[in-house]
């Protein structure tokens, strides 16, 4: 088998959460062009048009509606997921939300939010998907982390929380998985071009001290993700366990 047969993707199956639009859609549509079905789960009013524009490649895909900050919903979800596609190969766990607050007025409420749709919707899903690649011994899980996994940030101490617990949980269950066939990997996005930026962008003077520090010279764009993505969800890493794949443009190195 060639090295370019690794990064093949047909016949995989791929539950991809928050896929409506931004990095989402951008993954996605990288694990569709390498051939896998995708079921898209999401809340977003989005979601009906982004399922069908990704099907009109020719490939499998099923939009999933659910509340991802429901338990409930999450669960079925899941099973709808399995109902269409039979199984899973492939969890891309990347919906999040934020909120910003200074720190000594952030509401309790909010915080609850944020941690239970960036942190404790991504333990559960893992779980679901987990327990199906462990009976078959592979699968590739793929959690999407953040620069604020390293870094402290400003006004959003729940997100930077549950970003920092997203790649500590990606280590834990790759920890236990490995050596059970099952791969546990995260990708920590830098500063990219999506609406969960929108605030950040409106500001002129942090926009440009961003900027400033991006080596490359440029904010992300979502399709700099996709080669990422088809990276951790191929066999090309197979022998990739618990690692934070930066995508940051050098914004850490700086």
């Amino acid at each position: 088998m060639s090295v370019k047969d690794w990064f093949d993707l047909t016949g995989k199956r791929a539950l991809v959460t928050g896929g409506s639009y931004g990095l989402g859609w951008a993954m996605a549509e990288a694990l569709v062009e390498a051939g896998a079905a995708v079921g898209l789960v999401d809340i977003s009013d989005q979601l009906a048009d982004a399922s069908r524009a990704l099907a009109s490649s020719g490939g499998k895909v099923v939009g999933i509606r659910a509340d991802l900050s429901n338990r409930g919903e999450r669960q079925r979800a899941f099973s709808d997921f399995i109902t269409a596609f039979g199984a899973i190969d492939i969890l891309v766990n990347n919906a999040g939300i934020t909120r910003r607050h200074v720190a000594e007025e952030f509401p309790v409420e909010d915080w609850d939010r944020v941690i239970e749709v960036n942190l404790t919707a991504v333990f559960d899903l893992c779980q679901l998907a987990g327990k199906v690649m462990l009976a078959r011994g592979s699968g590739k899980i793929i959690n999407i982390a953040s620069l604020y996994a390293f870094l402290g940030g400003l006004r959003v101490p729940a997100y930077t929380a549950s970003k920092g617990g997203v790649a500590q949980l990606t280590k834990a269950l790759a920890n236990e998985w490995a050596a059970r066939g099952v791969n546990v990997n995260a990708i920590a996005p830098g500063y990219f071009d999506t609406p969960l930026n929108v605030s950040l962008k409106s500001d002129a003077r942090r926009y440009q001290e961003i900027l400033n520090r991006i080596p490359a010279g440029r904010w992300g764009q979502p399709e700099d993700l996709k080669g990422a993505v088809v990276f951790l969800a191929s066999r090309a890493s197979d022998y990739v366990h618990g690692a934070i794949l930066v995508v940051d443009g050098g914004f850490l190195g700086r």
